[in-house]
């Protein structure tokens, strides 16, 4: 199924929004701007919810809920096929809900007709940050361009740690021997996902290469089987069945990492400065839309907060072009409307204590 982008969104006792309403008119950029801590990025996270995810800041839904407010929340989209998405909150779940054209669904099916992806200021120190934030954030892309993706890491994570707790309570062997072998085909197709993205990402790259790098990944690139993989994999399994502190000492997927390489400076990402690491994940981020899209035919949604932070001149503008470019809808925010004047088919809008002021431009 094709995702759309939004034609509008309404938010009520959203963090400190009491009630707002975005139109969209459907255009590729939404720039949200204004001073900190007027909601900007709370407009962001509500956009997040929509494809079924629990928010870019997973944060608890009691913590999203407007202080003083109902203790519940909603947020309500119609997309540019006319198709209404709501999530909402209320104090007599624990859970969210979830509603298309009305009708109550899945929180999971969302996903259909809505695909985003994010850049935080977290994700600004990707490059320099722990490999399992790395590892996470290239698997959420990885995932939107293969749905299939996130279900295969949250079985090896669900096997890994069921495969811990059964060698702390000295199980018997068989259990171990069917987990092992459950390990062994998740681990080989998780790897070979990775490397499968990674490979057509680099397609659309200029400035920068991605790369790959893990026990099983590095098999199947110097050119092993996924069988020969899985049965080397299997047999590792099976010698390594030992605990040191109380924790399982085990390589595989769960320890790859990814890497970003600056072909412009010849340099790996990690070690160029905050700016030109900051232009790579827009490059990635772009990249990635361009894929999905010939590949899928989607137009994902890209959030962008603080989009120009630590963005020269140059850089801004060049930002500012790949946006009129991009095969998605972006929603960005910054704290000055003005540096986002050149940016091409916009909305604007002008964020303050939760209230806005949305400002469609003719083209």
């Amino acid at each position: 199924m094709m995702s759309y982008m939004i034609k509008s969104i309404s938010l009520t006792d959203f963090r400190n929004h009491t009630m707002c309403r975005i139109n969209t008119n459907s255009r590729h950029n939404i720039i949200i701007t204004g001073p900190n801590g007027a909601g900007k990025t709370a407009i962001l996270e509500a956009v997040s919810m929509l494809s079924g995810d629990r928010g870019m800041r997973g944060a608890s839904m009691q913590d999203i809920a407007r202080f003083g407010g109902s203790g519940g929340f909603s947020v309500f989209a119609t997309t540019n096929n006319d198709t209404d998405l709501s999530v909402y909150f209320t104090t007599n779940d624990s859970n969210r809900r979830a509603k298309i054209d009305g009708d109550n669904c899945a929180i999971s099916e969302l996903a259909q007709h809505i695909s985003v992806v994010w850049l935080t200021p977290k994700e600004d120190r990707l490059f320099i940050d722990s490999t399992s934030d790395r590892r996470a954030f290239f698997d959420r892309l990885a995932t939107s361009f293969d749905s299939s993706h996130a279900g295969r890491t949250a079985k090896l994570a669900k096997l890994l740690s069921e495969r811990a707790y059964a060698l702390k309570t000295s199980s018997d062997s068989h259990w171990l021997d069917a987990l092992d072998t459950q390990i062994a085909g998740t681990s080989v197709a998780v790897a070979t996902a990775r490397i499968q993205y990674a490979g057509e990402l680099n397609y659309f790259l200029k400035k920068c290469a991605v790369s790959v790098s893990g026990m099983l990944e590095q098999m199947l690139i110097d050119g092993l089987t996924a069988g020969d993989v899985e049965r080397k994999y299997l047999e590792y399994l099976r010698e390594n069945r030992c605990l040191v502190a109380d924790k399982m000492i085990l390589d595989g997927p769960h320890k790859s990492d990814f890497g970003v390489f600056n072909n412009e400076l010849n340099l790996p990402a990690n070690l160029t400065s905050t700016g030109q690491q900051k232009t790579a994940l827009i490059d990635l981020i772009l990249a990635h839309a361009k894929l999905v899209h010939v590949k899928t035919g989607k137009q994902i949604l890209i959030l962008l907060d603080e989009a120009a932070a630590h963005l020269d001149s140059t850089a801004r503008e060049n930002l500012f072009k790949e946006l009129g470019d991009a095969n998605a809808q972006v929603w960005a925010t910054g704290l000055d409307a003005e540096i986002f004047k050149n940016v091409p088919n916009a909305v604007f809008v002008a964020c303050h204590n939760g209230e806005i002021n949305n400002i469609v431009l003719a083209e």
